[in-house]
């Protein structure tokens, strides 16, 4: 039954930030060659990260069909739909949220699963869960949204250390992966709601040296 809830959780994920970067493709003014190849790359990012962080190969975007496919209609939804969006800077900011709670669990589970260490396990969940948004603003030739702005991977790294105090009590894994993936997903939406930053040591114009 787990391994169907990952499963399921795992192409959520993946459809989810495909999502981002198909809008990220639009709002770039790409072609929809551009478009797919952002919504595969951004979907599969951050399951292609946690499956070589700890060693599952073939990673399961090879193995599986339905990843690159959830892509490409990921890609064909933003393309048919996105011009009736009214807030789209809101619809990204909460789907990539629920994107960085699936991946965030998910990452932090499978290394559970796998028995790794306190450390592995909250490296996992966060780099599982930033990678596709890393590679969406590289693409796009941006400083990635983590390093810079919004409460991002400090929403993701607080949700993966949940998950850890999580396993030193007797809860299934089923319960862990959904309470990490609702606090990061909270904390998400509400580090964007109130302007929540870590501090920045230079304020200065950016061409300062």
């Amino acid at each position: 039954m787990l391994i169907g809830l990952f499963e399921i959780f795992d192409l959520l994920g993946t459809f989810i930030f495909a999502l981002t970067g198909a809008v990220k493709g639009i709002k770039n003014r790409l072609d929809v060659l551009g478009i797919t190849v952002y919504a595969i790359t951004v979907g599969c990012a951050g399951g292609i990260v946690r499956d070589i962080l700890l060693g599952y190969f073939p990673v399961a975007f090879f193995r599986d069909w339905r990843y690159p496919a959830l892509c490409i209609l990921a890609s064909v939804i933003v393309i048919m739909f996105f011009g009736k969006v009214h807030d789209k800077r809101r619809v990204i900011v909460y789907f990539d949220a629920l994107g960085l709670g699936v991946f965030t669990a998910l990452g932090c589970l499978k290394a559970y699963e796998y028995q790794i260490g306190g450390v592995g396990i909250i490296m996992s969940g966060t780099l599982s869960a930033v990678g596709g948004g890393i590679l969406r603003d590289v693409f796009s030739s941006q400083i990635p949204m983590v390093f810079t702005s919004d409460f991002y991977a400090s929403a993701s790294i607080i949700g993966a250390i949940i998950f850890l105090i999580l396993t030193k009590f007797s809860i299934d894994s089923r319960t862990m992966l959904f309470v990490t993936a609702i606090v990061t997903v909270i904390l998400r939406i509400l580090g964007y709601k109130l302007r929540l930053h870590l501090p920045v040591l230079f304020k200065g114009d950016k061409n300062d040296k």
